[in-house]
């Protein structure tokens, strides 16, 4: 078990929330968009598309939307040309931060996205500039009430997980991207319930932010979650955990 920034639990706990919104919908239906268009369209030979269409049946997304979504992106039905696009800037306080987004109108998303790093005293910096600061990884969220820790590490290390964290009642587990899919296939083969699953950006190492900048940037990632485009969003900040409660 290891220490990992509170930035990882605040996402977590936010999903549950998001759920609630009509807007996960249009983020899931943009990914599977994209999968199906980049890996073709069989969710067997696509893990891409295998990951998003599980996230969108969790979220309870009726089935004839994945399909028609599925069809948009390998082209059998008519739907508009997303591109991937990656943001890099700095929070307030200094702390890295990475958006991913899926727009059909650079420009516009790009306006708007430096916009808002602006607005809580960031700012947008060039591509290159953060990325380096993080390790694209697999990361699998579990409520901690519904599984012992013991199992759940004899589980997931033996198909190649590498780490195990738990904070505010919140099991992630870690795992390289190219073992994701079969570490994510172990937990559900043995009825583990997942409250999220994806591969992200995770930070090498994280920056304590002080309390001044909490409030700020934690207002700052959650906008750019929330903003239409935006389909991930990591960052390195870490606050401690008495001001995390007055700022969250």
């Amino acid at each position: 078990m290891s220490g990992h920034s509170k930035w990882s639990t605040i996402k977590h706990k936010k999903a549950a929330k998001d759920a609630k919104k009509g807007k996960l919908f249009t983020k899931l239906i943009k990914e599977i968009t994209v999968a199906a268009r980049m890996g073709g369209g069989d969710i067997n030979a696509n893990p891409r598309l295998r990951t998003a269409v599980a996230a969108a049946r969790a979220n309870s997304m009726p089935g004839d939307n994945i399909e028609r979504a599925i069809k948009k992106g390998t082209g059998e039905l008519e739907g508009v040309a997303y591109e991937e696009v990656q943001y890099e800037g700095y929070g307030p306080g200094g702390a890295a931060i990475l958006a991913q987004a899926l727009t059909d109108n650079k420009n516009r998303t790009v306006s708007e996205i430096r916009r808002l790093f602006t607005k809580h005293g960031g700012s947008l910096g060039e591509t290159g500039c953060v990325a380096w600061m993080f390790d694209k990884k697999g990361l699998i969220a579990i409520d901690s009430a519904h599984i012992d820790e013991d199992r759940l590490v004899a589980l997931v290390l033996d198909v190649g997980a590498e780490d195990v964290r738990l904070d505010q009642g919140v099991f992630e587990v870690v795992t390289q991207a190219e073992d994701f899919e079969r570490v994510k296939e172990k937990l559900e083969k043995e009825r583990v319930p997942i409250a999220s699953a994806q591969v992200t950006m995770v930070p090498k190492s994280t920056v304590t932010v002080d309390p001044k900048h909490a409030e700020s940037i934690l207002k700052l990632t959650e906008e750019l979650e929330d903003h239409d485009d935006i389909q991930n969003v990591a960052a390195n900040f870490d606050i401690p955990s008495e001001y995390l409660e007055k700022a969250g």
